[in-house]
């Protein structure tokens, strides 16, 4: 630690000079600029969004960007919904959970983490895992088992709300 406060402090006094490269000495790949900013108006842009390909154009009109399940990921989102979000990526497909106790058992608390794996419909696009804690004398937090069907109790309930919200969408 002493050896890089001195080698830092040995470098104040030296004076500093910029040298910025010149148009003509800025490096080129086919002939153009690498540090050039992406165009607005190029592939990536506005005029990639109207002339694209046909798959990324019928995403971008029906709002459907998301590359998980639109509906698993609004049932879970509902079905979660008296745990306070620690985090919900929807480009991932994960949503965890903070720490919640339940009112009528204060000593315990739980916390999710959601997983939707794919753009189907489908009872293996989604996994639960439940994470629980028990707090014990000393007031600090221990592990504490889970049963095994409480994961896929919540699985169950996040997929019967995806189907009622795909049927409501289609009347």
């Amino acid at each position: 630690m002493i050896h890089l406060l001195l080698a830092c402090t040995a470098c104040g006094n030296m004076p500093m000079e910029y040298t910025y490269p010149e148009p003509s000495d800025t490096p080129q790949i086919m002939g153009q600029s690498i540090h050039k900013a992406p165009s607005a108006l190029g592939e990536g842009g506005i005029a990639g969004m109207i002339f694209g390909d046909s798959e990324k154009k019928k995403a971008i009109s029906s709002g459907n960007m998301i590359p998980v399940n639109a509906y698993l990921w609004r049932a879970s989102l509902d079905t979660i919904a008296f745990m306070p979000l620690s985090s919900a990526d929807p480009f991932g497909g994960v949503i965890i959970t903070d720490w919640y106790s339940p009112p009528e058992t204060p000593k315990e608390r739980f916390k999710l983490s959601v997983y939707i794996l794919g753009r189907q419909l489908r009872a293996d696009a989604i996994r639960v895992s439940v994470f629980k804690e028990r707090r014990e004398k000393a007031k600090a937090w221990f592990t504490a088992n889970v049963a095994k069907k409480t994961g896929a109790t919540i699985e169950d309930q996040i997929l019967t709300r995806a189907r009622s919200l795909r049927i409501s969408e289609k009347r």
